[in-house]
């Protein structure tokens, strides 16, 4: 039973919400506007403001949905080890070519599940960042450093090992928007 959870949190984080929002409703393909990506901040940009929280929504429950299946299903491993894998998913959906989001949106829903307070604070931290700075991306890596004190604070240690996994793949998948940023050419955000 743990592989079967494990295999559908890893299909549910694989789901493309801005792509298929995107080809349903506004006839769209995100890929192929703005940076690309599949994630919320993309689908903001291009789809606008309510395809955006639409897309953000979706991404967020993708995380925070699976990190109850130990609980459901009776299963001794750790739920934040099965958000990781709706995160993967995320990042690397099997049924497009393992090319997806950055899983910033999926990541903050499996941190949701497992520790919602820890959430709120880094939500203000993300928000603060991105008010001051306009940068998504800054304020992506800002929070998902401060997810990793939060995680040595609280002293629970696979939530430790899966935010420093996540803090890895949100800084390489953000890596072209670090040189942006240093070259000042990082787009900022308009939709504020």
């Amino acid at each position: 039973m743990t592989f079967v959870v494990i295999i559908l949190s890893y299909l549910i984080g694989c789901f493309p919400s801005g792509l298929v929002l995107g080809k349903l409703f506004y006839k769209k393909d995100i890929r192929n506007f703005g940076s690309g990506n599949l994630g919320a901040t993309n689908t903001f940009r291009v789809l606008g403001k309510k395809a955006g929280f639409i897309v953000m929504f979706l991404d967020i429950f993708k995380g925070f949905i699976v990190v109850f299946f130990p609980i459901w299903f009776n299963l001794d491993i750790p739920s934040i080890f099965i958000g990781m894998c709706a995160v993967v998913g995320h990042v690397f959906p099997v049924f497009l070519k393992f090319r997806g989001g950055k899983a910033v949106a999926t990541s903050a829903g499996a941190v949701l599940g497992v520790h919602p307070i820890l959430l709120i604070v880094l939500a203000i931290i993300f928000f603060a960042i991105l008010f001051l700075t306009k940068y998504v991306s800054l304020s992506s890596m800002v929070a998902a450093t401060f997810c990793v004190i939060g995680a040595i604070i609280i002293g629970d240690i696979p939530f430790l090992v899966i935010s420093i996994a996540i803090f890895i793949i949100l800084f390489v998948r953000h890596r072209s928007n670090i040189v942006r940023i240093f070259k000042g050419n990082e787009p900022k955000i308009k939709w504020m």
